[in-house]
């Protein structure tokens, strides 16, 4: 790769940037379609038949996303090693995407059966929740395989625009996928939306198994697969001796934990809660995922014009805002509010986050920094929903208000968060 930059148009359209954005199409059509939407209304549907269960219906959602994060977060160290020993990244998208697609295939057809019981649980619906956990695990292992792909398809002045240019494709593949089931699988039932994502994700996934390609393997001293978890302590013990980005991976981790949290329950809780019918919930995504878009452009050019720092704070403020409304008896119109702000403060979080990580890293250090940051975001994908699908499942007697808690819970995390951020300082030389 020489350091000569190319043209935006020529950049993109060069095969294997191209194909490597459409795997954030295909990939985004999996996370949108089955992690979002279509598995928490399956498991509303078939379990949420009064107020009480409905509640349980949340805590089953929240414990598997929990769960999923967990399988990732004992695993992700292990792939850092893989890669670095093989130099294998596409191979590795490969495996774990056809596994992510079998699962999602099984997710469909498992999902109608329910002919006897498994523990208690029908067995249709408890074989779809294992692989629901399987499958996200997976969809999250190939996708560290492809972020590590990034580096290499372009100089250091064409990969933000790779990486932004993946990020656009991913949002047209929530709104394409979310159109597709509306399409295909129409008054269907809802577990045929599964296999049918599934091969969405497997069709838009073949341009990068086909044209990109991994590099002749290089010699390299082989090292313990223990050392990608002692890379993450002694990350964290480099953090403690620069105080700012030791409070910013901590304010971040609520943040994000918020976020997740609330993108993750959006569905159950505008359906059980707000009183959205399945289908107009579907039309309040879809804005969300827009205003998502508009976010990342807005807090862009807010972050160039008032520095990454206050930038930041004022996401925060925005998710705080939406967690509130969201929250409160207020009449369902505000709830098309709540979510629209919960689509900007989830476009905007990352490219904000990223410019504070680069501005705060020591120079030479960025990589090592930006995977204590991934790591951190894998940690907090637990945290939250276990907290959340534990005060729905204590308070499941008391109907609703088990759930305006479990969400007012988030706010709390959005306070502490921006309590560390405000301890973090930017140098304006950095700024």
């Amino acid at each position: 790769m020489t350091d000569k930059s190319r043209k935006p148009l020529a950049l993109f359209l060069s095969l294997p940037v191209l194909a490597w954005a459409l795997y954030d199409f295909s990939n985004t059509i999996f996370s949108a379609n089955i992690v979002t939407l279509f598995f928490p209304q399956y498991i509303t549907e078939i379990i949420g038949t009064d107020a009480r269960l409905e509640q349980i219906s949340s805590t089953i959602i929240a414990y598997a996303n929990a769960f999923s994060a967990i399988l990732l977060i004992i695993f992700s160290p292990l792939f850092g090693v893989l890669m670095d020993r093989t130099g294998k990244k596409v191979k590795y998208i490969i495996i774990f995407t056809i596994l992510t697609v079998i699962l999602s295939i099984g997710m469909g057809i498992f999902g109608g059966v329910n002919s006897s019981t498994i523990f208690g649980i029908p067995n249709g619906l408890f074989i779809t929740i294992l692989f629901f956990v399987f499958a996200k695990f997976t969809y999250g292992s190939g996708n560290i395989f492809y972020d590590g792909m990034l580096s290499s398809l372009g100089n250091k002045k064409e990969v933000p625009l790779i990486s932004g240019f993946g990020v656009a494709l991913g949002y047209l593949g929530t709104l394409f996928g979310i159109f597709s089931v509306l399409l295909i699988v129409g008054e269907a039932p809802i577990h045929n939306a599964f296999w049918l994502s599934g091969l969405l994700f497997l069709l838009f996934s073949l341009p990068i198994f086909i044209i990109n390609k991994d590099p002749v393997k290089k010699k390299t001293r082989k090292t313990s697969f223990l050392s990608g978890y002692k890379e993450v302590y002694q990350s964290f013990l480099e953090a403690k001796n620069h105080p700012s980005i030791f409070y910013f991976m901590i304010a971040y981790f609520f943040i994000n934990d918020a976020l997740a949290t609330a993108i993750a329950m959006m569905q159950p809780y505008a359906t059980t809660v707000v009183g959205f019918e399945a289908s107009q919930f579907l039309i309040v995504f879809m804005v969300a995922t827009l205003f998502s878009i508009i976010g990342a452009f807005v807090f862009g050019f807010i972050n160039q014009k008032y520095g990454s720092k206050p930038t930041f704070s004022l996401i925060g403020l925005v998710l705080a805002i939406a967690i509130t409304i969201a929250a409160l008896p207020l009449p369902m119109w505000t709830f098309w509010l709540a979510a629209s702000l919960f689509g900007v403060a989830m476009g905007s979080v990352w490219v904000v986050s990223r410019t504070i990580i680069i501005e705060l890293a020591p120079e030479g250090h960025e990589g090592q920094f930006f995977g204590l940051f991934a790591f951190s975001a894998k940690m907090s994908a637990i945290v939250g929903p276990f907290i959340y699908g534990s005060i729905t499942l204590v308070l499941a007697d008391f109907g609703t208000i088990a759930s305006r808690i479990a969400i007012t819970s988030l706010l709390v995390m959005v306070v502490i968060g921006l309590y560390f951020h405000s301890r973090v300082k930017i140098s304006t030389e950095q700024t």
